[in-house]
């Protein structure tokens, strides 16, 4: 399923979806976060993009898969082989930290909607703050290996 789209390889199609979706979760749950009079335009953006980036990613990761398995039954080997593990152990760890900065920017959309129709207590502004900062962490981590990913794809391909 995800090894060709219309007879060309759907790797190098998919990940241009997770290489825009991935930092665009992360710059968007960070601008939620971080600048409360933003969060009324960027809700949505981040709830849309708290589904759509992991998935995207998690669409990158197992065409890559079938694109490794097809470059291995082709002959390719030793430090090719190396290169294509550590670029799914990057790969792997992009989908799941973007898949709990999902959970989190939802959560953290979710919270302070609902804590914005409330009076603040200073047990939901502790919620808050904690959820904030988990947020900001997952997105931080996120960031990283969504570029680990680009960074050790595009030294494959290009060198």
């Amino acid at each position: 399923m995800f090894d060709e789209f219309m007879g060309l390889p759907a790797h190098p199609l998919l990940v241009h979806a997770a290489v825009v979706f991935g930092p665009l979760l992360v710059a968007s749950v960070v601008a939620y976060s971080l600048v409360p009079p933003l969060r009324r335009y960027v809700g949505w953006v981040t709830v849309l993009l708290s589904v759509a980036a992991p998935f995207s990613l998690w669409f990158a990761v197992e065409s890559g898969e079938e694109l490794k398995a097809r470059q291995i039954a082709n002959g390719a080997q030793g430090e090719l082989v190396a290169q294509f593990n550590e670029h799914q152990n990057f790969g792997d760890a992009a989908w799941r930290w973007a898949m709990v900065l999902g959970v989190l920017g939802i959560a953290t959309v979710l919270v302070t909607t609902s804590a914005a129709k409330k009076p603040a207590t200073p047990s939901s502004r502790a919620i808050g703050w904690g959820l904030a900062v988990l947020t900001l962490i997952a997105a931080g981590f996120t960031g990283y290996y969504v570029f680990k990913t680009g960074d050790s794809g595009a030294r494959m391909v290009w060198s």
